[in-house]
């Protein structure tokens, strides 16, 4: 690598973005121990019991892990300065074990989940966490089931409903699913200064969600791409801010 490629990578615009999202949570802690102090603890080792992880598993895989996906929650929340904005009307989707909503709740937010009921643990653990869900499955060209409200947030981390198959066959969603996908969540869902944040998996050969087609894609939307994330705004004329 070039010397003046390391420089640009040093003084990128994602370098000081990053330093910026780990300044702003050391400036504003967070006391987890008090979010943690509500878990009921028996029933969540009860869990572990109910439904073992398989030897070997990673650990972003062992959803009973409270403290480990409540930390992670934590820092997602942060990044979002929910931790100090005002009461937001927010959604999930494929809220999976609901620990984002359970930490949203925790900050004073009106929470709401959607995912499916194929997953006897997260339903456990939604009804243990006591995070209200909607059930059901986001569809290629399908609009998402009637919530009867619109939100301030809409959500959705280490998304995979845009594969078709299995993840290693690659075959996903095209630039037109998700324009149908957007614009129902743009027309259906967001109040109008309502903020849509997608937060992908990697592919599988570790490379990034974004290829060159869905980056200029997402682009066009008014999407403000970071990593492995895109926020998008209500109308696509408007860029929007993780901080509010």
């Amino acid at each position: 690598m070039r010397f003046s490629r390391k420089l640009r990578k040093l003084f990128s615009k994602e370098l000081f973005t990053s330093a910026f999202e780990h300044l702003s949570r050391a400036t504003h802690p967070v006391n987890k121990r008090r979010i943690l102090d509500d878990i009921d603890w028996l029933q969540f080792k009860n869990l572990r019991h109910q439904y073992p992880y398989r030897p070997g598993s990673p650990q972003i895989n062992r959803f009973e892990d409270v403290a480990y996906w409540i930390d992670i929650n934590v820092e997602r929340a942060q990044d979002l300065w929910l931790d100090r904005s005002p009461p937001l009307h927010i959604l999930d989707l494929g809220c999976g074990a609901g620990y984002f909503l359970y930490v949203c709740k925790h900050f004073g937010h009106h929470v709401l989940g959607l995912d499916t009921d194929d997953d006897p643990l997260f339903r456990a653990t939604i009804a243990l966490l006591d995070v209200p869900r909607v059930v059901g499955r986001i569809g290629r060209q399908t609009p998402l089931p009637d919530l009867h409200q619109k939100f301030d947030l809409i959500t959705a981390h280490r998304i995979c409903f845009n594969r078709i198959g299995r993840a290693r066959e690659g075959v996903e969603w095209s630039t037109s699913d998700w324009e149908f996908f957007l614009n129902d969540i743009r027309s259906r869902f967001l109040n109008e200064h309502g903020r849509l944040l997608l937060d992908f998996n990697p592919r599988p050969d570790g490379s990034s969600f974004f290829t060159p087609e869905l980056r200029e894609f997402f682009l066009s939307q008014g999407a403000r791409i970071f990593r492995s994330k895109a926020l998008l705004a209500k109308h696509p004329s408007v860029r929007p801010r993780f901080r509010r």
